[in-house]
């Protein structure tokens, strides 16, 4: 009967991620940074600056977005590769296009393990 118990604990730390801590201790993406600029068509390119405690292949920030007020994704950057080396990193999206009427966004990174993160930017749009 021990031995169920045992097993059950190991189960719930490699869920929580305490035994091998390289998964979810390095937690959400956040972004820490966020810059917007309007091009001559009327498109907004951003500059998102990133920090998340990538540890690989296994978990590592994947993706930001650039969101409306109301939540609506307006336009994504993959990102391809971990950073494990270069933190916080700072990556660029182009030919945005924002609705009429809105004023600022939300930028919003994402991580392969937890998904969307709990840090965001909030960016005034430039000539708005």
């Amino acid at each position: 009967m021990k031995r169920i118990g045992t097993f059950a604990t190991l189960a719930a730390a490699l869920v929580a991620g305490l035994v091998w801590p390289g998964t979810a201790a390095a937690g959400k993406a956040s972004v820490v940074k966020a810059t917007a600029s309007r091009s001559g068509d009327g498109a907004y390119s951003f500059t998102a600056t990133v920090a998340h405690a990538d540890s690989g292949w296994e978990h590592y920030a994947d993706k930001f977005e650039v969101l409306s007020p109301d939540g609506k994704v307006l336009g994504t950057r993959v990102l391809l590769h971990p950073h494990e080396n270069e933190q916080p990193f700072t990556r660029d999206l182009g030919n945005v296009r924002i609705p009429a009427g809105i004023t600022s966004v939300v930028v919003r990174a994402w991580d392969n393990v937890h998904k969307a993160g709990e840090q965001t930017f909030t960016v005034k749009l430039p000539g708005r």
